[in-house]
């Protein structure tokens, strides 16, 4: 089951959440930040991915992104005595020389991005608010950020989070040896929280590989890399906690779940497994402070290999779509346990409405392979090519037929569907 708060739009920040302690992205919700300089995470306001501006809410149980704004210490630390380890059977391994191996492909990201001054909350209905409105009326404030990113491609080709370069008026790339270069934002993702950077080096870059997420097992130890608060050339090391997370971020929500200490700041950095290849892409964290507790979310590579794949060839990612409204369909006592997706809605002149698809119906299958989720369905279509076809098998009045839609292009905001 999913943690027990609303679904958003991957760079947004969840609302306050109950006592239960709902997860916080990590796929950056900026810390507060002042005019001209970087600032933390931990402070008594939270901003929102999305608009970048306080949104006069104190921290809470929330779902954070780990891109962050510089380093900030909210409280004094204090020193806890741990009791001895049980005995362990094997050996923690020695991460040294993996690290020494992958670092030179991790690089820091710091953004620049401009954004007129707003109200603050507490000045509203005060004498003051007239003369703040004077006084910063649309007056742009620069806004500083940081996070991390990888090297695919020595050509220059770097991988990151959106919501690290969303926005963004500058985009500046400090690779280990300290050697900065701008950086331009080749295209990016929204679905999935990805963007691909391209800078011009004055020679072949370090770069790693791609690994196969879906050969990770639950237990296995896998290393984060990158710029937490700002101070870069980090490693931290923990085991795979679970797979297929799901955390309300949208429809392609299949998270890698790890307890490797992942803060604000390692939005974008690479997951590695202990062969050094890219198995996830540090996005969200769950946690009550704002800084890691133990549950970081990465985007797992299957999915991240794809998207980036289209962006670097297009420029930007193409889904396919039906124009349909959907819900899973729990099976009804007597009903033989028959599972699958509800069309609760069909988008007038859509690609499921010109194909005879109806309210009501129930989709069981895509292409021969059945579908008992609509979140399922979803993945399943968004693969297609627009333009190309599905076969979709539907219980109708109870019976089972195929029924082919010519799939289209899933809209984007502010772009019309076809």
């Amino acid at each position: 089951m999913p943690p027990d708060f609303p679904p958003r739009r991957p760079g947004e920040c969840l609302p306050e959440a109950p006592a239960a302690s709902p997860p916080r992205r990590t796929g950056e919700c900026p810390p507060d930040r002042m005019p001209g300089r970087a600032t933390g995470w931990a402070t008594d306001r939270a901003i929102s991915r999305a608009t970048g501006r306080p949104t006069g809410r104190p921290l809470g149980r929330r779902l954070f992104g780990t891109g962050a704004a510089g380093l900030a210490l909210a409280a004094p630390f204090g020193l806890l005595a741990c009791a001895p380890a049980a005995a362990q059977r094997g050996a923690i391994p020695d991460f040294a020389d993996l690290s020494e191996r992958v670092l030179p492909a991790v690089v820091n990201i710091a953004v620049t991005s401009e954004q007129v001054a707003q109200l603050p909350p507490e000045l509203r209905g005060t004498p003051f608010e007239q003369y703040f409105r004077n006084r910063f009326r649309n007056r742009p404030q620069q806004v500083q950020g940081a996070g991390s990113g990888f090297v695919i491609d020595p050509a220059g080709f770097i991988v990151t989070n959106n919501h690290v370069v969303g926005n963004a008026s500058r985009v500046v790339v400090s690779l280990q040896n300290g050697t900065e270069y701008p950086a331009t934002v080749v295209g990016s993702d929204d679905l999935t929280d990805l963007a691909l950077l391209r800078i011009e080096p004055r020679g072949p870059l370090t770069a790693v590989a791609w690994g196969s997420s879906s050969a990770l097992r639950i237990g296995q130890w896998v290393l984060a890399a990158g710029n937490p608060f700002g101070l870069g050339g980090t490693v931290t090391s923990g085991i795979v906690s679970a797979r297929g997370r799901e955390i309300g971020a949208g429809p392609f929500d299949d998270f890698i779940q790890t307890d490797a200490a992942i803060n604000p700041g390692n939005s974008g950095g690479p997951l590695f497994n202990m062969a050094g290849e890219v198995v996830g892409i540090s996005t969200a964290i769950y946690s009550p402070s704002g800084a890691s507790a133990g549950i970081g979310f990465a985007t797992p590579s299957d999915l991240a290999r794809g998207v980036i794949d289209q962006l670097k060839r297009d420029r930007r990612v193409e889904r396919g779509w039906l124009g349909v409204s959907v819900q899973d369909l729990a099976p009804e006592p007597g009903s033989g346990g028959q599972r699958g997706v509800l069309i609760a809605g069909v988008e007038r002149n859509g690609p499921a409405a010109r194909s005879g698809l109806r309210k009501d119906d129930v989709v069981v299958a895509v292409n021969g392979a059945a579908v008992e989720t609509s979140r399922a369905l979803v993945r399943n279509v968004a693969a297609v090519p627009p333009g190309q076809t599905v076969r979709l098998g539907v219980l109708r009045e109870g019976r089972v037929q195929d029924v082919t839609v010519t799939v289209g292009r899933r809209p984007v905001p502010g772009q019309p569907a076809n």
